[in-house]
């Protein structure tokens, strides 16, 4: 019984080569310094739904503008990245099919293919005609992405800021499983009405030259399984009818003992 048992502890370990898990490795082209890819900065685009907070001298008259109360996403912790697997409704301005959102007295107001910054500079200068030194600060409140397969928590995460890399995805999931391929890690985007599929080995510091570095909105990271995770599926499966054996022959000699 014990072989039994100590036969599936050895086929459940397998050895991986440290290659192929230690991150950020050095090569012939990439050395000390590597040259990072643009930051980016994404644009508004149609179907996206943006929180817009005005203040101003004048609280009361401020507050005619905010018709939407603050949400969990964006206070108090306005930086912070959100699991949102539930998917809670959002409140907020959607963005039209025509690219407007539409505010207060101002009305109707196109915003698509500008930045959260170009959009909250226009409507401050909207909003000077009805208060006093307003301030506005503008949100996508659909900036999510999801990370699935070998990591440790798989999810859909909302971004706040609008703003993360590939490695920050991982460690948002608790990092990949050691059975996972960090030399294949796999981003799907949807660029243009079609999906792109890249490949980025993270193990190799060129990941920092790669444009899939930087994460775009509705970006899906997958990381998946390594040999090792399927030989050990493999063998869980082969060795379950003999320990099931086993022990029916234990129970057997049990009852014929009492």
């Amino acid at each position: 019984m014990a072989a039994v048992f100590l036969g599936a502890l050895v086929t459940m370990v397998g050895c991986v080569s440290s290659t192929k898990i230690v991150y950020f490795q050095s090569d012939m082209e990439n050395g000390a310094n590597v040259r990072m890819p643009e930051i980016y900065v994404p644009l508004i685009k149609a179907g996206d739904v943006l929180s817009v907070q005005v203040s101003s001298l004048n609280l009361e008259a401020s507050t005619f503008f905010n018709p939407y109360a603050p949400i969990s996403q964006t206070t108090p912790r306005t930086q912070q990245p959100t699991n949102t697997a539930g998917l809670p409704e959002m409140a907020g301005y959607m963005v039209s099919g025509t690219g407007e959102i539409e505010l207060p007295l101002i009305g109707l107001l196109k915003v698509e293919k500008l930045t959260v910054s170009q959009t909250s500079a226009l409507i401050k200068e909207k909003l000077a005609a009805y208060l006093k030194e307003p301030t506005v600060n503008v949100r996508n409140l659909n900036f999510r992405i999801s990370v699935l397969g070998e990591v440790m928590r798989p999810s859909l995460f909302t971004i706040p800021n609008e703003q993360i890399t590939l490695i920050e995805a991982l460690s948002l999931a608790g990092d990949a499983t050691i059975y996972g391929r960090r030399d294949n890690i796999l981003v799907v985007r949807e660029e243009n009405g079609q999906k792109t599929f890249a490949r980025v080995d993270i193990t190799k510091r060129s990941l920092f030259r790669s444009p899939y570095y930087y994460l775009h909105p509705n970006d899906i990271v997958y990381v998946e399984p390594g040999q090792a995770r399927v030989n050990n599926a493999d063998h869980f499966y082969q060795i379950v009818p003999a320990i099931l054996s086993a022990l029916s022959l234990v129970a057997i000699i049990i009852s014929r003992t009492y």
